[in-house]
């Protein structure tokens, strides 16, 4: 059998006989070395009583087995390093590999200790984070930096004056000193009004002959962006001069003056409704009852241009090398406007009759129309001029995406003192730039997503600098900015909290209000749900507008404040001292403004999925549809239908509810995965600008919160005006308008769905 297994072994590896080698191995007898003796033999049979040692070795292909085998193992050896390797470098944290040690070696001499790598900190959870925010909140001295802030070194710091850019400097220095990734600056050549040195601006009465009857007023205050002219006209009270208090008057204001308190609408928007009755001129001013100050000689100033930004560069940046042909904006007004004092009204209603209307709830002194003979001529000398502002930058890069970044801004620059107008959110913006850089740098939080802090100069003029900054970078802010969060005005009072903001922030929003606790009462902000329905929209003298409304960026801007309105704001009045007496607790409100504005900021950039809630926008449409249905039997008889519209809001619903589920569905380690997810989320707020407008003409052209006739709420306007008989209705425009609402909302429904194979419209 054994002969047949030889027989068989060897006619599988050949076949053939095979030979051995022998060796000899025999050391001499004077010891002087080894011998070594090797003989070839095939078949052959050793002599068992043979003096030499002998030692049988494998026939030749048995040897080349062996290599074969060696061979293997080596190749074998080189993969598991390969393998080992790539897992060391893969493996999170990432901790040193040792490399192993061949069996039998040992180290012939002691070697240095190999320096040991401190081991990367492991993820921080939530509270980790809310803890060590709150640690460094309690530490701060935000009241200190706003009174340090307020000094005279810095006031007043009109935009682009000296001590604008002081602060500036001053502010650039110290993202420097807190250990910020980068600090820059940014500068605009911007055009601004101003009073004239040698002009001054004048209110006079005069009678039917067009003589003086006597000086009213040489206003210190001013409206920047005024038509610089002389008006004559008799005086007409309009109380706030919002669109429903023109309806309301019994007296027409073409060819008139008219005099609006300040408050409930912007300075723009008052003028803005007065010129379109065909008023020549507008005063504003500030009634005791609504601004109860006792000085009645108090200034104000304000800017009438029904937009934001440079207005002599409307629709592109306001940088030195820009070469536009010469250009101004739409929204500068085409009347004088000025500011008066309350003590300059008072005096202006003993030339006028007719008690005001007690709903309007102002003071017994004033009255509707002016008596008749006598009338009051408005000069406005305004100079336009042209100024250097400087946007100071600081950027926390973050450690996984550092291309998507949220956004912190303050307005540092102030016409009067500017101590609750700009010196708050400034020391804000500074105080949580320290706070964040030393969360980073000493307390271990790495945030996935980078932080930008700005500060803005111009900002009294209409977000001019942050509008511009935004004009400059639109296509690289483009699917990278997600979030801006304001905090100009976030403390006027301590009572109540206020916000408004794009409703993909809302549940956040709503999150933070349950963590933050009231500086007074130390209740959470949060009370009930029905938080949501006392939201405003963002208004035109707030700097997150354009980032809503022209970049399609999600934007928050809250506050701390009282029922009424802050009296100081844009007056000589707005001094550190003053707003310490109405917030005696300034330090406390101020910490709990920085609260929640770090609690976004870490929610923001820390957690995988983008926390903006794409489908609160469901409900804004629904809501919008629902309007639109009470005018259903009146666009039957004009031949038009509402389905296209059912179809775009229901392929709307079906790509949020889709989304989700693929969120629901990915492997959130999976970054490339979740960086998917969120550039179709980052998609959904800048879908809803029109692209069926020019930029130019039509800067805010988001379909919710912009202005112009592409908006959803003009649509529903114009419908009005076809229900009251009004000849203003527009057909033609209100078919336009339908259409491209209609698409807008589509094209929403598609970004929002991902490839264009995802889409599954219902068309």
């Amino acid at each position: 059998m054994m002969d047949h297994a030889r027989s068989a072994f060897t006619n599988l590896f050949g076949g053939e006989p095979l030979s051995y080698t022998r060796f000899s191995l025999a050391r001499q007898v004077d010891g002087d070395s080894s011998h070594v003796e090797m003989k070839l033999a095939a078949d052959e049979e050793e002599n068992a009583d043979s003096v030499r040692t002998s030692v049988s070795k494998r026939k030749r292909l048995s040897g080349s087995l062996c290599y074969g085998a060696v061979a293997v193992i080596i190749f074998f050896l080189i993969g598991f390093m390969i393998g080992y390797l790539g897992y060391c470098k893969r493996i999170e944290p990432k901790a040193e590999c040792e490399r192993p040690v061949e069996a039998g070696t040992e180290e012939s001499e002691a070697s240095e200790p190999e320096e040991q790598l401190p081991e990367a900190p492991a993820r921080l959870f939530w509270t980790d984070l809310k803890a060590m925010l709150s640690e460094r909140l309690q530490a701060a001295a935000f009241a200190s930096t706003a009174r340090q802030l307020s000094q005279n070194v810095y006031v007043p710091r009109e935009a682009g004056s000296q001590k604008d850019e002081s602060l500036a400097y001053f502010i650039e220095n110290q993202f420097r000193d807190f250990g910020l990734s980068k600090v820059w600056r940014d500068e605009h050549y911007i055009k601004i009004q101003v009073q004239s040195s040698s002009a001054p601006n004048s209110v006079t009465v005069i009678n039917r002959n067009n003589e003086m009857v006597y000086l009213v007023e040489n206003p210190k205050g001013y409206v920047a962006y005024s038509k610089a002219a002389t008006v004559t006209g008799k005086l007409v009270h309009a109380n706030f001069g919002t669109k429903k208090d023109f309806e309301d008057l019994a007296t027409p204001v073409n060819g008139s003056v008219v005099i609006v308190r300040a408050g409930k609408v912007t300075f723009a928007e008052k003028v803005a409704n007065a010129a379109s009755l065909n008023a020549v001129g507008v005063l504003i001013y500030m009634d005791r009852t609504k601004f109860p100050i006792v000085e009645a000689d108090v200034p104000i100033f304000g800017h009438a241009h029904l937009g934001m930004g440079d207005p002599y560069t409307p629709g592109f940046p306001s940088f030195n090398h820009t070469q536009f042909p010469p250009s101004q904006s739409s929204g500068l007004p085409n009347i004088p406007v000025q500011t008066i004092s309350r003590k300059g009204a008072e005096e202006l209603f003993t030339n006028m009759e007719g008690e005001c209307p007690a709903t309007w709830q102002t003071d017994a002194t004033c009255r509707l129309q002016s008596i008749a003979g006598k009338a009051v001529k408005l000069t406005v000398n305004n100079k336009l001029t042209e100024r250097r502002v400087l946007n100071i930058f600081g950027v926390i890069k973050g450690f996984e995406e550092p291309d998507r970044y949220v956004i912190v801004g303050a307005q540092r620059d102030a016409w009067g003192p500017g101590a609750a107008k700009s010196s708050v959110g400034t020391a804000l913006l500074l105080e949580l730039a320290r706070i964040f850089s030393d969360m980073v740098l000493k307390g271990g939080f790495k945030p996935s997503r980078s932080i930008i802090f700005a500060s803005w100069s111009a900002g009294d003029f209409g977000a001019v600098g942050a509008t511009e900054w935004l004009e400059g970078y639109i296509s690289s802010l483009h699917l990278k900015a997600f979030t801006y969060i304001n905090l100009d005005k976030a403390v006027l009072g301590s009572t109540n909290f206020k916000v408004s903001a794009s409703p993909m922030l809302y549940k956040l929003i709503e999150k933070t209000m349950q963590d933050v606790k009231h500086p007074s009462t130390n209740l959470p902000l949060y009370r009930d749900s029905n938080w949501v329905k006392s939201t405003e929209k963002l208004s035109l003298d707030n700097a997150a507008l354009p980032f809503l409304a022209y970049s399609g960026i999600p934007a928050v801007s809250f506050c701390f404040c009282e029922d009424a309105d802050y009296p100081y704001l844009s007056t000589t009045l707005d001094t550190y001292d003053n707003l310490l007496k109405r917030v005696p607790g300034l330090n406390a409100v101020m910490r709990a403004a920085a609260d929640v504005a770090g609690q976004i900021m870490i929610k923001l950039t820390h957690e995988v999925e983008l926390s903006l809630d794409y489908e609160m926008y469901n409900s804004e449409i629904l809501a919008f549809v629902k309007d639109l249905n009470q005018f259903k039997a009146a666009l039957k008889e004009m031949g038009l239908t509402l389905q296209w519209l059912y179809s775009a809001r229901g392929d709307f619903f079906r790509a949020t509810s889709r989304l989700t589920t693929d969120f629901h569905n990915a492997e959130q380690t999976n970054r490339f995965v979740m960086r998917n997810i969120n550039d179709r989320i980052m998609k959904v707020e800048y879908s809803f600008l029109s692209p069926y407008v020019s930029p130019r003409e039509s800067p805010f052209r988001h379909i919710f919160w912009g202005s112009g006739s592409h908006t959803l709420s003009a649509l529903l306007e114009n419908l009005k005006l076809r229900e009251k008989n009004d000849s203003a209705f527009n057909e033609t425009l209100l078919r336009n308008q339908l259409a491209l609402a209609t698409w807008t909302i589509q094209g929403v429904a598609n970004a929002l769905s991902g490839d264009v194979w995802d889409i599954d419209n219902a068309f």
